[in-house]
């Protein structure tokens, strides 16, 4: 079968070395809309020009080829800071930083070459814009395998460019995987139309900066807070990784821990009725806190208290969240359910222990035992019903869907681990999706930063800088109803790619190839 005249032309003129390189700057490009940047239009370009050089490649070879290389540029840009963990301890894992963020970005990659591979496979012949459609369908089933597959990492999806932008709003009705639909969707309608009719495509471009014109008009902004709304504090004692378990640090981060919390309100503000410290804030087992809980509750006064710690439950260790009454007495416990693999722990399990080779975040030896499930903390009082998320669970929007339908989020964490540059400010921003899919705000305890208090829109009210230690004293903002996404979450969304992306194959395979003139 013959590609037809304006595809062959594109492949022809591009040449095989340049469409590679051009597709390495794509992938690169398309990483600036990630925070801390946020250039979603120039994003947006970039991953039109992705899909734009996949879908002209002359064999399905080149295809595969094109897309592993646009999407190893974009993963390498936007997780380079995988390899902050491995120089916590330079002397020894430093070495493993490159060879880490290799494998995980042409790792995750592999997800767009199959796409890549099987759009022109399976749509040798047929015209631009049924390529493009049956590319950018399946681009949107690979990511959400992506989120799945070996425990999943739902981070850097596409749609991911759109919380940095007034397009957030669509969340509580897309979801993460509708916002992917977006990028993708339009990306391929503005490659197409750049093949057949380079003005209709300058339309398009056009079409979500109006959009997001539109949306800040009208989607309304909500009040921060109801009336008398309860106030909770936010504690940031900036305790950078590599000294933060150091033994003669241990007791200082911990005293500036206390002295956060017994700090007066500011401007005259309400005292607290909840304090948050972050992960693995408590420096001593929580079996063995009775001491350091008397002092928190000193601290805290006549505010319960939610903190990181760590327990152990039987021989398993476990990373937790525990909320202290007044007095320090242990209320209720939350476990950490969604480990990081290699971090919190090794794969392989006993035999991993046998070679020696422990998790980067270990503390405890042999790594933490994963919690039961989801959960919900009932604080009581006008504080009601929060759903918790230790560190790397807030990156996964399906758990909360596995619960009663909870007052509002509160997320735990400890970001020094990310560095001082992108990763705290893209794991933010996923917590800022999670408040926008479900309408509910979110308030975020994080050691290094960033500490914030996140509407239902997901819009940051107030936070804490990074790398600076202080407390952040803010009412609660409300609770807005359930829409959409948070009653069905992502089935309809992947369920309408499914249907189209079969059917747009379906017409492509009985289309009767276009010849050359």
């Amino acid at each position: 079968m013959s590609e037809p005249p304006a595809i062959a032309h594109w492949s022809d003129g591009l040449g095989r070395g340049r469409r590679l390189w051009l597709a390495a700057l794509s992938g690169a490009v398309a990483a600036f809309g990630l925070s801390p940047f946020e250039l979603w239009p120039i994003a947006w370009a970039g991953f039109t020009g992705i899909v734009l050089l996949v879908a002209v490649a002359a064999t399905a070879k080149g295809a595969a080829l094109t897309a592993w290389i646009g999407a190893t540029a974009y993963f390498a840009v936007a997780l380079h800071w995988i390899m902050e963990p491995f120089f916590v301890d330079a002397a020894r894992h430093g070495w493993m930083a490159p060879f880490a963020l290799a494998l995980m970005a042409g790792g995750l990659a592999l997800f767009w070459a199959l796409p890549g591979w099987m759009a022109a496979r399976l749509v040798p012949g047929a015209r631009p814009g049924l390529r493009l459609t049956a590319l950018a369908g399946l681009l949107i089933l690979a990511e959400a395998a992506r989120a799945t597959v070996l425990t999943g990492f739902p981070w850097a999806h596409p749609g991911h460019i759109l919380i940095g932008s007034p397009l957030l709003a669509l969340a509580p009705l897309a979801g993460p995987h509708g916002l992917t639909l977006i990028v993708l969707g339009l990306s391929a309608a503005i490659a197409a139309a750049l093949i057949l009719r380079p003005l209709l495509a300058l339309g398009l471009a056009v079409a979500p900066v109006v959009a997001a014109v539109v949306a800040v008009a009208v989607v309304p902004v909500d009040e921060a807070a109801a009336p008398g709304a309860p106030v909770v504090r936010l504690v940031q004692p900036n305790a950078p990784q590599h000294l933060k378990w150091r033994e003669d640090m241990i007791e200082v981060f911990f005293q500036r821990g206390l002295d956060l919390t017994a700090a007066a309100p500011l401007e005259g503000g309400a005292a607290p009725d909840l304090v948050v410290w972050p992960e693995t804030a408590l420096p001593v087992l929580l079996e063995r806190s009775d001491a350091a809980r008397a002092r928190i509750s000193e601290a805290a006064r006549s505010a319960q208290v939610l903190l990181g710690g760590q327990r152990f439950e039987g021989f398993g260790a476990r990373n937790t969240a525990a909320l202290l009454a007044p007095g320090g007495m242990i209320l209720q416990v939350y476990d950490k359910h969604h480990l990081v693999p290699f971090g919190e722990y090794m794969p392989g399990g006993a035999l991993a222990d046998r070679l020696g080779l422990r998790g980067l975040a270990e503390v405890l030896g042999g790594g933490y035992a994963p919690g039961p499930g989801p959960a919900i903390l009932d604080i009581g009082g006008p504080l009601g019903r929060a759903f918790p998320m230790i560190c790397y669970e807030a990156i996964f929007p399906g758990y909360i869907r596995q619960v009663e339908r909870p007052d509002w989020i509160v997320h735990l964490t400890n970001d020094a681990w990310f560095g001082r540059f992108s990763g705290p400010f893209q794991h933010l921003s996923l917590a800022r999706l999670r408040a926008a899919e479900q309408v509910l705000p979110v308030l975020r305890a994080a050691n290094t930063g960033v500490s914030a208090v996140i509407d239902g829109r997901g819009h940051v009210r107030a936070s804490l800088r990074l790398n600076e230690a202080g407390f952040l004293d803010a009412a609660l903002p409300v609770a807005l109803p359930p829409t959409i996404y948070a009653r069905t979450g992502d089935i309809p969304v992947l369920l309408l790619v499914s249907l189209a992306t079969a059917a747009g194959l379906l017409v492509a395979r009985r289309k009767r190839p276009l010849r050359r003139a």
